[in-house]
Order: structure tokens, then sequence, then C-alpha cells
């Protein structure tokens, strides 16, 4: 894992330092969904609102996207709430930098703080296992850099949108289920 700035990238599946993060209830995998983290992270990311992206840092669509996602976590993360990035450089090779050069990008540019992961692939059979889930219970498959996925704090896909959706149009959705977990958690006290 690599961290700089409060800015985290996480190992991709297979790394030594894993532990497995639900993020659905059923699906036709034998288990739930599983995202590989860093033990110290697991918990990071339970119970909580999720918007998943497949990022890319040439993109026609990185400066809106990347400010809006920013915003967006800035205005409900992270307590509640987080954007969870995922650089893909599998639509028109618009991600081709390592990691630490996305990190430097992001972070430089667009003052990100939400938590980015390592490079992945978001479609095929080398595809990382949360897009596919993602893909599977959703029944929509990225075909271009930020495919957008929300994620309720149960691990249930709740929307899936492509680039052209903005990310204030899906806002008001993301809103909504961020209060109604705050709501809960009032209620569970």
């Amino acid at each position: 894992m690599q961290t700089a700035s409060g800015f985290t990238f996480l190992q991709p599946p297979g790394s030594e330092h894993q532990s497995i993060i639900a993020l659905g209830s059923r699906s036709s995998y034998s288990a739930p969904l599983q995202l590989f983290l860093p033990t110290h992270l697991s918990s990071k990311f339970w119970h909580k609102v999720s918007l998943v992206v497949n990022v890319a840092s040439e993109c026609g669509f990185t400066e809106e996207h990347y400010r809006a996602l920013q915003q967006l976590q800035r205005d409900l993360g992270p307590h509640h709430f987080n954007v969870l990035a995922f650089p893909c450089n599998q639509f028109g090779q618009q991600e081709p930098d390592s990691n630490k050069e996305i990190e430097s990008f992001a972070r430089r540019t667009y003052s990100v703080s939400f938590p980015m992961f390592s490079k992945v692939a978001v479609t095929g059979t080398g595809a990382h296992p949360a897009f596919k889930y993602l893909t599977q219970t959703s029944g929509k498959e990225p075909t271009w850099n930020f495919w957008k996925y929300l994620v309720a704090p149960d691990g249930k896909v709740v929307g899936a949108w492509d680039p052209t959706v903005s990310v204030e149009e899906i806002r008001p959705q993301i809103t909504a289920l961020v209060r109604k977990l705050i709501l809960k958690k009032r209620e569970d006290l």
C-alpha cells in the first residue's frame, strides 16, 4: 500500500496483505462480492454508501468527473459515504501511467481525498471481482471511463450510470441514501 497526503492506493487482488470485505449479500458467486483490502482498512468501507467509479486521467470526462467526485466526497464523506475510484486503462488507453503517477496527477490537479485503488480491469475475463459483481447485479457493464455504481450500505447495487450522466444528476439519490443511513444509525442508538 502507498500513502501520500491522505491519498491511499490499495494493492490489487493477490496481495500478500489482504482481508476480505463484502459489498454484496447474494450473487452467483458462492460468497458475497469480495474486495481485497489491506487488513487495517477492511472495516473502513463497511456499512457506508459507496459510489464505485472507474477513472482515467486522460479522458474527456476527467476534469468534470474528478471535480464533481471530489466535491461529493467533501460534502458527504467520509463517515457515511465514500467515492471508491478504480483507475482503468481499458478504454482508449487513457490511464497509461503507474499508480504513483496517477496518484500524483489526481492529488495535484484535483486535490482528491477519496480512496483510490490500484489500476484494474473492469470488463472481460480479467475484470476485478468488484466490477464482476457490479456488472452482474446491475446488468450494466462499463463501456467507457467514469462509469458509476451506487452501492447501498448493505452492499446492494442501487444504480449504475454511464459517463454521460453527471455526478450532479445522481447526487439526489446518493444524498437520500446517506440521509437514510444517518437516520438508521440514530434509531439504533
